[in-house]
This record gives C-alpha cells, structure tokens and sequence, in this order.
C-alpha cells in the first residue's frame, strides 16, 4: 500500500504535496489547480478550487494502481470534510488503524476529527473513482448562522471526538458537480458561478445531513437505487438528443421503468415532471446554439427539437427574461443568470 500524508489545507500547499508524492503535472489558473496523473502509480486528474476563505473545493477523479491510503495530517485549521462519491467507492478511518466507514456511490459522507486523529481517505487499487470533498474551516466562516450549525452539528465536543456521518442515497448532489464541471465562463463570472453552485452543493449536503438525522419520510417513496439510476440514465439522453419527439410510452420502453416511476423519480431528481424536464433541455440547448453557432432562430427552434416559434419565443423568455431575438443581439452582455 502506498501512503501518502498531506499537512496542509492550503490547495497551493497540497497540490504542491500532491505532485510531489504521486507525479504529475500540476496546472494553475487563478484559483483553481489541475493535477493530471498517467504514470505507474495512477492515471487520472485531482482538481481543487478556492471557493471562499473558509471553503475549499477538491475532487479526485482517478484509478490508482496500488492500493493507497491517503492521510490528511490534523492541521490547527482542522477542517471539516464534506465528500460525495459520484463513482466507485472510498473507505475513510481515523487514524492509521481506526474504524473504516465505506461511502459509497451517490452518498454524502461528513467527517471531522480533533488536532490528534488524522483523517485518512483509502482508495482500491485498479478502482476507478470520483470523489468531491468541500473542505470547511468552520473557524474561519464568516456566516454566523452556518458557523454555529457547523460546530453543533459537526465538529467534535472534546480532545478525543471524532465525527462521521454516511448519508442516504443523493442523485441531487451528482446533479450539482455535473453543473460545476460545465461551467465555461471566464474571469469574475466564472468566480461567481463556481462559489455559487460549491455553496449549493455543501447546502445539499447539510440539508441531506439534516433530513437523515430527523428521519424525515423520504420523497424518494418507491424508488429503489437502481430505478434512480435509470432514472439519470434516460435524463442524460434526453439532454444528449432534445430533438427527439419524446412520449411517456417511448422513455418508458427505452428505460424499462412505468409512466408513474418516471414522473416519480423525475420530481425526486430534478423537482420537474418528465415534461418539464424535456423543455427545460431544448430550452437550455437553444440558448447554447444561439451563444456559439451561426443559425438563425427558426434553425435553432426546429434543431432542439420544437416546432413553435411563438412558443419557443414565450418559454425562451420565462427562464432568460427576455426575447431569443434580443438575447441573440446582446448575447455578449447579457449575464445568464437562470
């Protein structure tokens, strides 16, 4: 097994830990690092973002090819640790020989430790994984309300505490770090929009945290976790194909699940019904052929898959405050904010 120990919250200082134990090459720009691995020891990226002065954002997104156990030495920041599996699956213990809490796909784990129990993070030789982590020095948060439910919630009571929490099945939060990774803008739009969606997902996180430790009756009701993930499957070919006429029948046959199981498991992932969901994605698609192609709005219109002008034109306007026309005009200045 090969160890690797990180003394510093600091993504400029882990990064530079990072590459130094593992290899790779390390970019930077502005506030984020990209650590690109492909050697005999992984294959694979670690990212990280400056999301706040509190808030660090890191996502490991790689196959190791060794077993590893990577160790977060306890620094007087001492953080608290917000991941989520997207893929495979993490081990996590305190210290060298501690108990091991197994966090698995689309589940939140909560840990934190005190200045004497390091948090290590076991990853399985020739497993691939991808694993989202906010760090939060809960010291140095500058929201008193989230400071205060951070400490009462998470942070250990005594010299000898630890804190770990594996939360219920979450397609939401894979929803989230979908929508971070495809953010393009650049500058001070960019910062924005990557503190916004980092704060929605450590938002999601503590209201799963919250409605775990209550036992609140889930919305989940009837859906076992493989009809949640044909549930995401056929949502990620609709917004592949908008175009595609859709009906109830057609999705139903093409992911085997019933007309009720589809609208159920839509409303539980996306808050939409399954119709709601398709015109949002033509609606979405539009507005990125008219950011990046050359085609008129009648083009687009019948490209996504609509046959209405006017009702494109009444849709378009419900999620970007303003016609496609204009939008096509001042595209340039006009800051997406839907």
């Amino acid at each position: 097994m090969k160890n690797i120990r990180i003394t510093s919250t600091l993504l400029e200082s882990l990064f530079k830990q990072l590459q130094l134990q593992l290899g790779g090459q390390v970019q930077t720009l502005a506030k984020e690092y990209t650590l690109e691995i492909n050697n005999d020891v992984a294959k694979g990226f670690i990212s990280g973002i400056v999301s706040e002065e509190a808030k660090s954002y890191i996502e490991y997104d790689i196959t190791f090819k060794e077993d590893v156990a990577l160790a977060h030495i306890s620094t007087e920041e001492n953080p608290i640790f917000f991941s989520y599996c997207s893929k495979g699956r993490l081990m996590q213990n305190f210290g060298e020989y501690g108990k091991k809490n197994r966090l698995g796909q689309f589940q939140t784990g909560i840990f934190s430790s005190t200045y004497d129990q390091s948090i290590y993070l076991n990853f399985r030789k020739d497993e691939a994984v991808k694993i989202s982590m906010i760090l939060v020095n809960q010291d140095a948060v500058k929201e008193e309300e989230l400071k205060f439910q951070l400490r009462n919630a998470f942070a250990p009571n005594t010299d000898t505490d630890t804190y770990a929490y594996i939360g219920s099945f979450n397609l939401k939060i894979a929803e989230r770090i979908q929508q971070l990774a495809a953010i393009s803008q650049k500058g001070l739009v960019r910062n924005l929009l990557i503190n916004g969606m980092v704060q929605m997902i450590l938002a999601l996180e503590i209201q799963q945290h919250s409605e775990d430790m209550i036992s609140v009756v889930r919305n989940m009701g009837s859906l076992t976790r493989s009809e949640m993930e044909d549930i995401k499957e056929i949502s990620e070919f609709i917004r592949n194909y908008p175009e595609i006429q859709y009906s109830l029948k057609y999705l139903s046959r093409k992911s085997g699940l019933s007309p009720f199981k589809l609208q159920e498991g839509f409303k539980v992932l996306y808050d939409r019904t399954v119709t709601d969901f398709i015109r949002n994605e033509r609606v979405e698609a539009a507005e990125k052929l008219i950011r990046t192609s050359e085609l008129n709005i009648s083009e687009i219109v019948y490209t996504v898959g609509l046959t209405s002008r006017s009702y494109f034109s009444k849709i378009f306007k419900e999620k970007y405050n303003c016609s496609p026309k204009h939008y096509q005009n001042h595209q340039n200045t006009i800051a997406v904010t839907a």
